[in-house]
């Protein structure tokens, strides 16, 4: 054997056994408070499609960084659900983790139907709520709930088992108003209330950060790619709150 190879198999060991670990420290913790099925999505509670490095929990704790895919633990199993674009690099990535690649192909069956399908009277499923679309939580939580179980949103496992999880970026915020914008931030707000009354609504909350960063003539560098920054907004009648790192 090339002394290549045999690196590389070393590697690939290293961190299969270290991925192991994971699992099982997941595993106990999931015990601990009587989770049964522990959901990991590739999202941030900004949807966004280029995730920092503290949103990257999925591929901390499976070992496949495919940019797509969705992690299930439970007690006897674990599964990364992938398109076929992360096919080969999750089968190389996933060898001797203990995890399965689940192919999803059209028409087949995803991981939150696996999970409604798989759960059993009185069993507890738990997600990360700040990661997980509201409509999808909804229908989730609607299907476990047909079968005697529920959806618990309220716990972010990851907290206590990433011990070296990256800090949140948080990098400098700067202007960017007109000419290069197209409007004043003082009339996109008016268009945005004028839409609150028309609605007949009393406020309007923002994640989206691209939507921010247009709406308020501002930009940053906290997403690889794109110059937004992390934040959320409420906009009201009278008031409007940017909620961004005080840093």
């Amino acid at each position: 054997m090339s002394g290549s190879a045999g690196e590389s198999m070393s590697t690939q060991s290293n961190a299969s056994s270290g991925v192991a670990e994971r699992l099982a420290q997941t595993r106990a913790l999931m015990s601990r408070e009587r989770i049964d099925a522990y959901l990991v999505p590739s999202a941030d509670p900004h949807l966004s499609e280029y995730l920092p490095g503290y949103w990257q929990g999925r591929q901390w704790l499976s070992g496949f960084h495919g940019s797509v895919g969705t992690l299930i633990i439970t007690q006897d199993f674990a599964g990364i659900w992938a398109d076929s674009r992360y096919w080969e690099q999750a089968t190389k990535e996933l060898a001797g983790s203990g995890i399965e690649l689940v192919k999803l192909m059209p028409g087949q069956q995803g991981p939150l139907e696996w999970l409604a399908d798989e759960a059993k009277a009185e069993s507890v499923v738990a997600v990360d709520g700040a990661v997980l679309a509201v409509a999808s939580s909804r229908t989730l939580a609607s299907k476990l709930y047909e079968r005697g179980a529920r959806l618990r949103t309220d716990i972010d496992l990851l907290t206590e088992l990433w011990q070296d999880r990256p800090a949140l970026p948080s990098h400098p915020i700067y202007e960017h108003l007109p000419p290069q914008a197209s409007l004043d931030r003082s009339e996109k707000l008016a268009r945005v209330r004028q839409i609150i009354v028309e609605r007949k609504a009393d406020w309007h909350f923002i994640a989206t950060l691209d939507d921010i960063a247009w709406l308020f003539n501002l930009r940053g560098a906290d997403v690889s790619y794109n110059p937004v920054f992390i934040a959320f907004a409420l906009i009201g009648p009278q008031s409007v709150t940017l909620f961004v790192d005080s840093k």
